[in-house]
């Protein structure tokens, strides 16, 4: 449940520290007063999506914190004694800054533990009941279907990824005779080119030489009789003299041994080069037409790779999916076979699913209409008719079920759909019947309605506290209302009052006494002048929703 809110700079909210009690807690006080502002701190220690707009004019952050106890065991971030402190700031540049028991945290974060929580239930829920859309989704969250909605959606999807690729095969004659005939076409233009990976780089560097055949032919001549002579005076020649000059002293001195020495290593390397320089000379072996052949080769990669790819690599890897493809276009009537066999299957498997699911929310249905019956019965609807209206539709995501919740408000009507008989006040309390029993599958321990009891008064109205105080038994329940009879029926009462000080607009929360409490009754039913027969009202009030209290405690 939740214990204890602390609020600083949110709207109105200067600074406030709420303090809730387990059972029945109920906010009241003036249209704009600011109720709904304590609900909206709420939503946001939770992790809802809020606004900077939340922030009081003037402060630079807007701060929230929630202390929750009797946490859930599926909160792993409970402490010891099973509680939990949820922190949240909102700052005017549109930062979040989060924590979870002092650690900081994500929104998200916040968000998912909030489903473990608390629930809030607002004013507009009413026209997500208008909404059929929304009725299979109350549907499956009332018979826990998840299992089988799972179970459902993975053949779905199944089924939906064999139907794709049976579409992507099938194609019309005259269609499918123009592909083949464009993917022959490139295959054989790509085969016939017989493309080398890496060959351009090869092709360029052998045009660039044929390019200046002419002055390596001369630079590598001329570098070789430099070098080899006439086997007399080229360098190689000169250098073995030079060598066989030294060759007397060399044992009569160690400079002349060492440069011998020297003049050999010098010898060996220019023998070398000029022995490579001979076999470059040799190896010039190229056809004048050798040029244009490298031209022509390399004009058309450059026109198939405007085609094809950008380089070799790309264009032969096109290739391979022109082949591909054919293939597939040729063995379309093989594969189409082999998919539809696949898909009858999985349709089978699927409408068995849907059917299973089907059958789980048919009873469910069932379940769910007589407990809301049950539920509004004890709201002063005991003769309306509920019921959950099944129809069947093609295979979707959501199975085979077109869902859709009807009522009949008289004796004698038939049923219909809600959102064409049902008055505020009634939705007021098929929603309130709806959310009861929901709740009963949910682990939260604490809910929240905003202003849901709009429309309704009177008796219904009393019936209403009734209900309210029934759940809160065995959940925490907090409560805006403008209705006497639900605040009266609190266990704990809570004003929210706007004032004005230094100029400024506050909004204060104080917890009533039971004087306090009457006082704010008479002003719910009679406005600013509250006689005595007003007060005397109040307490009857009072008295009476102490005694319906009572008889919960003995049941």
């Amino acid at each position: 449940m939740l214990q204890l809110l602390h609020i600083e700079n949110i709207a109105l909210i200067e600074q406030a520290d709420i303090t809730f009690a387990p059972g029945f807690n109920v906010l009241t006080g003036e249209t704009g007063a600011g109720k709904s502002i304590v609900i909206d701190a709420i939503s946001a220690a939770l992790g809802q999506r809020t606004s900077r707009d939340l922030i009081r004019t003037g402060a630079e952050k807007a701060t929230v914190s929630a202390v929750f106890c009797g946490v859930p065991d599926a909160v792993a971030q409970r402490d010891e004694n099973n509680d939990i402190l949820l922190q949240r700031e909102l700052f005017a540049d549109g930062r979040n800054v989060c924590r979870i028991n002092g650690v900081p945290a994500t929104v998200g974060q916040l968000k998912a533990l909030g489903t473990h929580l608390l629930n809030i239930h607002g004013q507009h829920d009413g026209q997500q009941l208008l909404d059929p859309q929304q009725h299979l989704v109350y549907l499956d969250r009332f018979g826990q279907t998840d299992a089988l909605c799972a179970a459902y959606q993975a053949s779905f999807h199944k089924l939906a990824a064999l139907s794709q690729q049976i579409r992507a095969l099938q194609m019309d004659e005259a269609e499918k005779a123009r592909r083949i005939d464009t993917l022959r076409y490139q295959i054989d233009e790509l085969e016939r080119a017989h493309l080398q990976p890496e060959e351009e780089d090869a092709l360029a560097a052998r045009r660039t030489f044929l390019r200046n055949s002419e002055k390596f032919i001369s630079a590598v001549t001329e570098a070789e009789y430099a070098l080899n002579g006439d086997e007399t005076d080229g360098a190689v020649s000169l250098l073995r003299r030079a060598q066989e000059a030294l060759r007397g002293v060399r044992q009569l001195d160690e400079a002349y041994a060492a440069l011998y020495d020297r003049l050999e290593s010098v010898y060996s390397e220019v023998y070398d080069i000029a022995d490579t320089l001979r076999d470059r000379r040799e190896d010039f072996n190229f056809s004048p037409r050798e040029l244009d052949d490298v031209e022509g080769r390399m004009d058309l990669l450059y026109r198939l790779k405007k085609k094809y790819g950008a380089t070799t690599a790309d264009m032969l890897e096109y290739l391979e999916r022109c082949r591909g493809e054919l293939t597939s276009i040729e063995d379309a009537d093989d594969t189409l076979a082999l998919l539809e066999r696949r898909r009858t299957a999985a349709l089978q498997e699927a409408r068995n699913a849907a059917q299973a699911l089907s059958d789980a929310r048919r009873e469910t249905g069932r379940v769910m209409a007589e407990r809301i019956c049950r539920e509004l019965s004890a709201l002063d609807m005991g003769k309306i008719r509920f019921c959950v209206s099944f129809a069947e539709k093609e295979l979707d995501e959501s199975g085979m079920d077109e869902v859709q919740f009807l009522m009949s408000a008289n004796t004698g009507e038939e049923l219909r759909p809600l959102h064409k008989i049902a008055s505020g006040g009634e939705l007021a309390r098929i929603m309130l019947a709806l959310r009861n029993v929901l709740s009963q599958q949910d682990e939260v321990s604490a809910m929240v309605f905003d202003e849901v009891d709009t429309g309704v008064s009177g008796r219904a109205a009393q019936k209403v506290a009734e209900k309210m105080a029934h759940i809160s038994r065995k959940k925490q329940v907090l409560c805006v209302t403008h209705l006497p009879q639900l605040a009266a029926m609190a266990d704990v009462h809570f004003s929210v009052e706007k004032g004005e000080s230094g100029g400024r607009t506050y909004t204060r929360v104080t917890k009533l006494d039971r004087a306090q409490r009457r006082a704010e009754l008479a002003r719910l039913t009679g406005g600013l002048h509250i006689s005595p027969t007003m007060l005397s009202g109040a307490e009857e009030l009072l008295s009476a929703a102490d005694s319906y209290k009572n008889t919960l405690i003995n049941e």
